[in-house]
């Protein structure tokens, strides 16, 4: 038996094609971008998010020499965000980097353990986080669920 997984997005060539709030949010995530720890890859990452109480939660990534010891960007808001916020629901995710790791037209995606994190905050508050990837070129692809990252995560099937 043959099955198939179709996974829908929006494409904009440009950020600042999107709305005036996911705008903001973006600008956001580029300022928290330059204050995250990254010494060693020297590529800067951060993840905003939109709670639906219409709260803001910033997160970068944090590198650490004891590598594996350091934090993804979206994994250090989604868990502060559970550790202080646990009864406001994530709305969406804004995920930007800046560094040499990517070519400027390669797609930003979270790695899996990111994705993982961000299925399971979504399928705990029984609500879809809306996902907002941002390129260096800024070409941008917007999700309407977490789950469209990680079709086969853990617990789906």
């Amino acid at each position: 038996m043959n099955y198939r997984h179709q996974i829908d997005y929006e494409l904009y060539e440009d950020w600042h094609e999107l709305s005036d709030s996911d705008i903001a949010l973006i600008d956001q995530a580029y300022v928290f971008c330059n204050q995250a720890y990254a010494p060693y890859s020297n590529f800067k990452v951060a993840a905003v998010l939109l709670l639906d109480d219409g709260s803001v939660v910033k997160g970068n990534n944090q590198e650490n020499m004891a590598y594996p010891s350091g934090l993804c960007a979206e994994r250090v808001a989604l868990f502060f965000a559970g550790a202080n916020f646990p009864t406001k629901k994530v709305k969406a995710i804004y995920i930007v980097a800046q560094g040499e790791l990517l070519n400027a037209g390669d797609l930003l995606s979270p790695c899996g353990g990111c994705r993982q994190v961000m299925l399971e905050t979504e399928l705990r508050q029984n609500t879809e986080i809306k996902v907002f990837l941002v390129s260096q070129n800024n070409k941008t692809m917007v999700f309407s669920s977490a789950k469209d990252l990680l079709p086969m995560a853990f617990g789906s099937i």
